[in-house]
Formats: structure tokens, sequence, C-alpha cells
């Protein structure tokens, strides 16, 4: 009883670490495997003294390989292949050609600068050619790189992780075995990425086969059924051939990704959560596991072996693999700056050394302690400053612009048309053909499909663009579409014309927000811009001034006679938010419903429609001092 308390007790401790680890990283806004592994240390034998992996036992290894093969999954998961195609050439030049300088330059700086014998200093290099897209993705998520760098790190970091953890195995078999014919070693190489690939991509497909069938089982049970496919299929590619699990967990991953299934995005949300709680128990028992005294032995020998791995093998790999790419000079600077060693280079490497131990052959605890040495650096230094980096090359995504908008009606044509003549892209969608049509005279380009298609939502272009806003009729149907907007396209702005009062509770707390006004009816002014009863105005915010310029326009929402449509602030536009707060030097742009246009145009009995055009009305810039002195400032709404 004894013995499965203390068990029980290093599991719950690891987990509490990992989850407190991520939650710290989340709210400092730095890479999580930065306090993952701070923490495991502290936690540790060389640290307080609480966790003890090797209590563990066995238990340890079946952990990591259960863990790695979700880990590996999810990633395959995130490979779109509509994205790799642009960057394919390069991709795959990293993956192949990539690999093979990354082994040959890291084994001669590790033979040559960290004296290690050939055979060690191979298997070394080995583990550290992958990259890790547990370290890279939520990096690219913090800093915002461009579309075609954020794509080919992502790509490498997922493709890269199987191919070298069974470029190692092959590496430790030869260390093993004796066996230094080359023919063999790259024999077994290509045999297990090749039963992996097959294994991976018949599983994949019969997956998503049965989840485009499977009407009858609740979510909660497709996600297990998932699950476990992913443990069945890895394990029995393990079976056939030792390590081709690996790739059999990312092509099974990807070819499920890109197969259209029903409720994918949730299944992401679901394998999402288990791999960060995957990251965080792996690193934390891997890293408590670590003996800091081991690391310092090494000596600086082995200090510059990761400096050079780092400022020397890198940038000849990334000059080499994008000779002929369309990528500046200032991408290639940061796809050299940025390659931080994750997950899959510290599991190996423990495993590694405790097999090297059990065989008797020297170079086990000192190839782990040089692995986390740079994963280390690697990672407080690449992964610390990528931001800095990438700002001062000018390779951020600038601030995005142009909007997605759901649903063809007068007042959302007229947004439209307002960001178009801007100069910025937009795209409208909507199910119905009459509606669409109304847009596409207006040299609107639409999409007649439903936005529930997170597909169509991509061929909009979601994934670029600043905005993105649902005003269809139906309030309920708009919120839930910029939310699943904001969930999995994550633009700048989401927003939506909801009703005042949302009656789940979340709502207030998502990432959508409430356009133009919490008592907007759309109706009614599309019936006005119908009935050509309205004018669209500006209006600067100006000090001495503002507070009377505030009154009149609060005056004028509050009779229904003006809706607020944009706010120009610092030289960049928005749609307008409720709830938005006016400052002073803010441009204002809004509708103004007058209905004298259309009597006019009545009287004078034409029958041409007339575009709007944006100027100061004095209806709105001088309004009478007697109608503002109904409204008193208190009782006005604020926005």
């Amino acid at each position: 009883m004894e013995a499965s308390f203390d068990i029980t007790l290093q599991m719950v401790i690891a987990v509490v670490a990992g989850i407190s680890a991520q939650v710290l990283a989340a709210y400092i806004k730095v890479p999580s495997i930065v306090f993952l592994l701070l923490f495991g240390i502290f936690f540790g034998s060389d640290g307080i003294g609480l966790l003890h992996p090797h209590l563990l036992g066995i238990g340890l290894e079946v952990i990591v390989a259960l863990a790695t093969a979700i880990i590996l999954f999810e990633g395959g998961l995130d490979l779109e292949l509509r994205e790799l195609g642009r960057v394919s050439t390069s991709l795959q030049l990293l993956v192949t050609l990539g690999t093979l300088i990354t082994l040959m330059g890291g084994s001669m700086a590790a033979h040559w600068l960290g004296e290690f014998p050939w055979p060690i200093a191979f298997l070394y290099a080995s583990i550290v050619v992958v990259t890790g897209p547990t370290v890279i993705t939520p990096l690219l998520k913090q800093i915002k790189v461009d579309r075609q760098v954020a794509t080919l790190l992502e790509g490498e970091g997922i493709l890269i992780d199987p191919v070298g953890a069974i470029l190692a195995v092959v590496v430790l078999d030869t260390i093993l075995n004796g066996d230094a014919d080359p023919i063999n070693a790259i024999t077994g190489l290509l045999v297990r990425l090749g039963i992996g690939a097959a294994i991976g991509g018949a599983g994949g497909w019969l997956l998503s086969q049965f989840f485009k069938r499977a009407n009858i089982l609740s979510f909660e049970l497709k996600n297990l059924v998932v699950l476990a496919s992913v443990w069945g299929l890895f394990t029995l590619a393990q079976m056939i051939r030792s390590e081709s699990g690996l790739m059999t967990t990312v092509m099974a991953g990807a070819v499920f990704a890109n197969s259209s299934v029903p409720e994918e995005r949730l299944l992401r949300h679901f394998k999402g959560q288990l791999t960060i709680l995957c990251i965080s128990v792996l690193f934390i028992l891997l890293a408590a596991d670590l003996s800091i005294a081991s690391v310092f032995a090494l000596g600086w020998g082995s200090l510059f072996t990761v400096l050079a791995l780092m400022f020397v093998v890198r940038p000849i790999n990334i000059l080499l693999c994008t000779w002929n790419s369309d990528l500046n000079w200032r991408q290639k600077v940061f796809l050299s700056w940025v390659a931080p060693r994750g997950i899959v280079s510290a599991s190996v490497a423990s495993l590694f050394g405790i097999l090297l131990t059990q065989r008797g052959i020297n170079g086990g605890d000192a190839i782990k302690a040089l692995v986390f040495l740079t994963i280390l650096m690697t990672v407080f230094c690449q992964g610390l400053t990528a931001s800095w980096v990438a700002r001062l090359l000018g390779i951020t995504l600038k601030q995005a612009t142009g909007a997605v908008i759901v649903g063809c009606n007068p007042l959302s044509i007229l947004i439209a048309r307002f960001f178009q003549e801007r100069g910025e892209t937009v795209v409208m969608i909507d199910t119905d053909p009459e509606a669409s049509q109304k847009a596409q005279a207006e040299n609107l380009r639409v999409l007649t499909s439903s936005a529930l298609d997170a597909n169509v939502l991509e061929e909009a272009g979601l994934d670029s663009v600043g905005t993105f806003l649902a005003m269809t009729k139906n309030g309920e149907v708009n919120f839930v579409l910029a939310q699943r907007a904001a969930e999995e396209f994550d633009p700048p702005r989401a927003l939506a014309v909801f009703p005042r009062d949302p009656q789940a509770g979340t709502k207030n707390q998502s990432k959508v927000l409430q356009a133009f006004l919490p008592d907007f009816k759309i109706k009614t002014w599309n019936q006005h811009l119908d009935d050509e009863q309205v004018k669209l105005g500006t209006m600067t915010l100006k000090n001495p001034g503002f507070s009377l310029q505030k009154i009149q326009l609060q005056a004028l929402i509050r009779t229904g006679d003006l809706l607020p449509l944009f706010v120009e602030r610092d030289d960049k536009i928005n749609l307008m938010a409720a709830g938005e707060t006016w400052q002073v030097g803010d441009r204002l742009i809004y509708l103004l419903h007058d209905p004298r246009p259309d009597l006019l145009k009545r009287l004078s009995g034409g029958n041409q429609s007339t575009r709007l055009s944006l100027e100061n009305l004095p209806e709105v810039e001088e309004i009478p001092i007697g109608k503002l002195s109904q409204l008193s400032a208190t009782d006005a709404p604020t926005p």
C-alpha cells in the first residue's frame, strides 16, 4: 500500500506542478516549457526533493510512450496540407537534407568541441535534429510572425519529430549491436517510416470514415474512440517494427484532419487539452530526473557544442534548404534563430540514457545532460527572444486589415463597400442566392454557402483578416458564428449582432464583441437604407467640447436617429462595438436617419439610387441646444 501511495503521490505532484507551470506561463506570456523545466528541476532531487521519477520504474517508459503518441497525433491534426503546399519544397528539404546537415554538424561539434566519442556524438546529434511543435506552436501564437514563416516552422516541428526519433533509434541500434553498415542504418530508417506512414494513413482514413457515419454516438464517446484508436494504431505499428509508431500517429492525425470530419473543431479542443496535460507531466517528470551536477560536469566543451549547433549548424541548414525559395533574408534569419528543442528530445534522451546504462555503455548520463543543456539553452535563448527578434527583423504580422462579413443585407453591404473603398479585402458569406446577388452587384466577393463550415471561413481568408462580423437576421446564430470563428481562427476582432441579454452567461466572457449598440435593430436600419432615408456622416471628437459632443451623439442614439459604425483611432479604423469607450481625437463614422432624401426624391420624380458620401452633417455637428437639454449627461447611455 505504501509503495502504491508513493507512486500516486509522484503523479499528483507532477500534474499539479505541470498545470501550475502552464498557468504561470500563460499569465506572464512566455513559452510554457520555460516554467515546466524550472518547476521540474525545483521539485526534483536537485531541488526540494519531492519528485523522484525513478520510483515509477518501467512505468515511466510507458507514460513517455503513450503521452508522446498523443502529442504527435495532435501535431498531425494541426498539419494544414493546403498551407504546407506553399512551402513544400523548403519543408521537404528541411525534413530530409536539413536532418542530414544537423546530424553531421551536431556530431562533429559534439566530437571536436565536446570531446565525445563518435558513437555518442552521433547519438546526441540524432536526438537534437528535432525542433518540436510543443515549443514552436505556443511560441508562434504569441509572436504572430507572417504566415509563410509560421507554416514552415510548424511543419518542420511536426514532421521532423518522428523522423528524428526514428533516426535516433537507428543510431542507438547501431551502437548497441555494433553494426556500422550505413546501408543497414538507412534501410532501417526508411522501413520504420514506411510502415508507420502506411499504418497511420490507413488508420486515419478508416477513423475519419467511422466519424462520418457514427451519428448514433455521443461526441464524448467519439473522443474516446479516437483516443483508443490512436493508442491502438501506435501499438500495432510498434509490434510490427519498433519505433515506427511515432510516424503512425503523425500520419493518422494528418489524414484525419484533412478528411473534412464533422465536429473536428471540438475534437481538436479535446486532443489539445490532453496534449497540454501530457506535455506538462512529461516535462516535469523528465526535468525532475535531471542531475544538475551532470550538466556542470560536461564542461565548457559541451557549452560550445550547443552554441555551434545554434549559431553555425542551424544557419547553414536554413541557408541550404531555402536557397531557391521566395523567402527574404529577414525570414531566413528568423528561421535560423528559432529552433528550440522540446519534449521528444527530452523523452528520447531519458530513455536512451537508461538503455545505455543498462547495457553497460558509458555516456548514458552524459548524453542526457547534454540534450537537456541543449533544450535549456535553445528554449531560454531563442524562445524568450523570438518576439524581439521578429520585431527587429520586421516579419511580425502587421495590423490585420479587411473583413469577413456573414449576411448580405443593405447595412452589411454598406459596411463591406466601406472596407473595399479603403483598399481592404472583404468577403461576404450568405446562404441566400438572391441576397448574394445583391452584394455581387456591388462588385463584392461573395461565397454562397454556410459560415458554419470552417472550410468556407478558411476559403474566405479569415485566418489573415482583421475583422469578422456576423449580422444575419438571427441574433443567436450570429453569436454562435462569431464564437466559432474566434475559437478556430482567432481574428483580432470578432463581432456579432445579438440580443442585449444573451441567454448564456458565458457569452459575456467570450472573445465576441457585440456590434454597434446593445439594442441595435438591424431590421429598422436595413429598412432605412432601402428607403434611402439615411446619410453617412463623420465627426472628430475634440477637446474642448468633448463632453458636449458625446451628449450630442448619445442623444441621437437614444432617439434611434444615429447608428455609430466605425471608430478611427491612431490611423486605425475598426467597427464600432457596443460599450466602446470614446476618446478625444477619435473620428466616428455613423449613419443618420433622415427621411428627407426619400421625400425629395419622390417630389422630384427621381428613381435612381445614389451612393452615400461621407460628410460632416450639420444635423449632428450643430444639434440644437434645446434638444440637448431634454437629456442629462447622467441618463444618456455611455458607449
